[in-house]
């Protein structure tokens, strides 16, 4: 198997190569050149077995052989031992055909520590193999910085660099990073959004030579890997619902779009799913592409729910490539229109989206009502990302008939804010964090300059 770029020039990479690349030279993102099936036999006999045995055989395919299967299964297994439940992402049932996907109970309390706890591992286990070293940047609106550097923290090889938005995160998810006071670990917060911390890391890996030749390493889910490991989740918790005997459908909190992707990918490589729903904020691109194909850039809107506060959904266009029957040309001309003009999706692309999507946007007010009305409902107290999935499920489902999924993206505890403006006295967080709010900081904040991060990692990396 190799990895072709979504713009068409690139060259094709192997695996290892995908993996300590992360985005493509020609600005677009990697998929496999084809994808690998899973037959009806295959998931079936996935009944019963553990997660880390699922997401052996799930992942085998895209590591192609280029890390042995016995040293491969240890990586699994040692990356899903850091989990708090021996489920790893356990299913709770809501109601009579709807499933909250508790994604939550990974070392960060949010779905990137799935991902991130092996990619860690992966790319130390790569780079002790070439003898070489590394520079991590990455951008986070909340989640994906955190399960970085627990990801990354006891890596030999790595230096890490995260970048979060001064002030526009929670308190909670800041100091999940900026407590942890590793040497290989630095946090910059930027005078800015997220998007244009996400800029920046984008312009550093187009043109790293203020590195000096050491190699710069992508985290975020324009790693092809992030994107490999989220596809088992949904394949464990459709076979643990009856798949591939019947068809299951998915709800999930949407902004960056690389956990829906992965869902898609599941269903591309055989698993039965009727129908993905795309739950925004009111920071809600991927709605109204789908709904009115409207695919124009907007202002920011800060909200309740803050890691799905981005106006630019990078991993959208991994599915525009395949919306568009992988025509790099076309994907390319696009998204360099989307950059300074309102753009639309060409007429049978939209039609292809459309098949397997629908969407769902929910603004703040509903946010506060849906936390209330759920726990009402199922005594669970929602994060409010996760809210906005709940809401989404019950409005855009095509068939009760057939099992919903929603994903439960992170533990209450993280946004407390929200859950207290809901009317509740909040969530305790879990006792191996219980002391988070008192422990030391450590971070430096920057002007949203490309020169001024760019001078800081390079001076600070070992």
């Amino acid at each position: 198997m190799r990895y072709i770029s979504t713009r068409g020039q690139a060259p094709a990479l192997s695996f290892e190569e995908v993996v300590l690349t992360g985005m493509a030279s020609d600005g677009g993102l990697y998929v496999p050149d084809e994808i690998p099936t899973l037959c009806h036999d295959d998931l079936a006999a996935m009944a019963g077995l553990s997660y880390a045995e699922i997401a052996f055989r799930v992942m085998k395919p895209y590591v192609n052989g280029e890390i042995d299967d016995a040293t491969f299964r240890g990586i699994v297994e040692e990356a899903y031992a850091t989990f708090s439940h021996d489920a790893v992402v356990p299913l709770n049932q809501l109601d009579a055909n709807h499933f909250l996907l508790e994604l939550f109970h990974g070392p960060t309390l949010a779905f990137k520590d799935v991902a991130l706890q092996l990619l860690g591992r992966i790319l130390d286990h790569f780079l002790q193999k070439r003898g070489e070293r590394a520079v991590i940047m990455g951008a986070t609106s909340g989640d994906t910085g955190s399960a970085a550097i627990e990801g990354c923290r006891h890596c030999d090889n790595l230096d890490i660099f995260i970048l979060h938005p001064y002030q526009r995160v929670s308190e909670v998810q800041r100091r999940q990073m900026t407590t942890v006071l590793a040497d290989n670990v630095f946090n910059v917060a930027i005078e800015g959004n997220f998007d244009d911390a996400q800029a920046m890391v984008k312009a550093s890996f187009a043109d790293q030579s203020f590195l000096n030749g050491t190699r710069l390493v992508a985290v975020n889910s324009i790693n092809w890997a992030r994107i490999m490991a989220q596809i088992v989740y949904y394949v464990a918790s459709a076979v643990a619902l009856g798949a591939p005997h019947r068809a299951v459908s998915f709800c999930v909190p949407s902004a960056n779009f690389g956990n829906v992707f992965a869902g898609y990918m599941a269903k591309r490589m055989g698993l039965p799913v009727k129908q993905f729903i795309i739950a925004t904020n009111a920071n809600d691109i991927l709605h109204r592409t789908l709904a009115d194909n409207d695919f124009s850039k907007q202002e920011l809107v800060a909200t309740l729910a803050p890691s799905m506060d981005i106006v630019v959904s990078s991993n959208f266009e991994r599915l525009l490539f395949e919306a568009y029957e992988r025509d790099g040309a076309s994907v390319k001309a696009l998204l360099e229109r989307f950059q300074s003009e309102p753009s639309a999706l060409a007429e049978a692309p939209l039609a292809r989206l459309r098949e397997s999507f629908a969407s769902h946007s929910v603004d703040d007010a509903t946010i506060l009502e849906v936390i209330r009305e759920a726990h009402h409902r199922t005594q669970e107290i929602l994060d409010p990302h996760t809210a906005t999935g709940y809401r989404a499920a019950e409005q855009a489902r095509a068939d009760a008939a057939t099992p919903v999924i929603t994903l439960a993206t992170a533990h209450p505890a993280k946004f407390a804010e929200a859950v207290v403006k809901a009317g509740f006295p909040g969530v305790p967080l879990p006792p191996h964090m219980d002391d988070l709010l008192e422990r030391e900081e450590r971070y430096t904040v920057l002007p949203a300059e490309l020169s001024a991060v760019q001078q800081f990692v390079a001076e600070n990396r070992r």
